[in-house]
Order: C-alpha cells, then structure tokens, then sequence
C-alpha cells in the first residue's frame, strides 16, 4: 500500500489558508491587523509566505477570523487513507511547545484538530485562551497544567480536558514531555465544545 506525502510546510499552508480565510470573511489586512494585535507588515510577510509563524501568531489570527486553528494549518482533505509522517510536518513552534497539526474532523456540529505536542525541557508556554475544549493525553514525561490558577500534574497516559478560553500554561519541569493534543470547537462557533463525561 502506498501513501501520498503530507505536502505543505505549515508557512506555505497558513499563507494559502490566511488569504482564503480573509477573502470569506471580506476583511482587509488592516481590520485583520487590528483584530489580532499582530502588525501589518508581519501578516503581510505571513500571506506570502515569507513570515515565521508561531503558535501565538497562529492562535491570534484563529480568534480574530472566528477560524479554527486547523481551518489556517491544514491542506485541503484528500480522499481515501491519509498518512502523515513526523518528518513531513514542520511544527508550529511557541515560547515552550513544538505543534504539530496532524489532522481535523468534522462531525455532528465539531470540529475537532488532532496535534503531536512536544514540551521543551525547563520550558514554559502561555495561553490567554481560545475557543474550544482542550484535551491532553501525556505519552512521555511529567507535565504541569495551570487552569485559571488550578494546577495539575500529569503522567503518561494520563488525561486532562478543560474550557480552552480560560488562560492556561503548560510547564515541562523535569524534561522534555511528548503529548496528543485534541481541540474540538462547536462548528456552528457558539460556546465551547463539551467535554466528554
């Protein structure tokens, strides 16, 4: 059986998917610009495909465009089985996380965005928050999780899940940490998705 390379660096994709996101809503650069906090030049660099994204660059422009991150990370669905190989995709790197967006599901009113979660050693990575629910399964290493100033801490194979709008962190106190991470958001983009019971 072959498998058809996962083709698009993340740069390449949000260039395409920014423009086409953009051009939906009928928003200029300027109205995005002021929207996300993020400077003119810097989405212009980033619809050509010249700019570095980050995961706050990413997450900035998913709230001001009411998109969800895989609607700017990821290439059009192909039919049949889909493969993605590590090496193919580049990851979204922030202050503390390597992402790796691998893949986006829609079904009965969700959207749902599975992502490889890398979580650099000593590191520490900020979010004031975004739509969805997040879920957090540890593979490897001991992960810290702050919700509204609630901390956990998380082992392999351990589970987390909360309301991705209130402001999180995540920590990497001992090493390195390797995680899944699945966002889903209602399709319709009224309120958070629930977390399963």
């Amino acid at each position: 059986m072959g498998s058809e390379p996962h083709e698009g660096s993340v740069r390449d994709l949000l260039a395409a998917n920014l423009k086409a996101a953009r051009a939906r809503r009928q928003v200029s650069l300027s109205e995005v610009a002021r929207l996300s906090g993020i400077s003119k030049a810097t989405l212009s660099q980033l619809e050509s495909g010249t700019g570095n994204p980050t995961i706050e660059t990413v997450f900035s422009l998913s709230r001001a465009l009411g998109e969800p991150l895989s609607g700017l990370l990821e290439p059009p669905a192909p039919g049949g089985m889909t493969v993605i190989r590590a090496a193919d995709v580049a990851p979204l790197v922030g202050e503390g996380v390597d992402l790796r967006p691998y893949g986006r599901v829609e079904s009965a009113g969700l959207i749902c965005e599975l992502y490889d979660q890398q979580v650099r050693a000593g590191a520490r990575q900020e979010s004031p928050g975004h739509a969805g629910t997040e879920h957090t399964v540890v593979q490897s290493g001991l992960l810290r999780v702050e919700v509204d100033e609630v901390r956990v801490e998380l082992g392999a194979g351990d589970y987390l899940s909360f309301d991705a709008v209130t402001p999180h962190v995540y920590t990497a106190p001992e090493g390195p940490v390797r995680s899944v991470l699945l966002i889903n958001y209602r399709a319709d983009g009224r309120g958070p998705a629930e977390a399963p019971h």
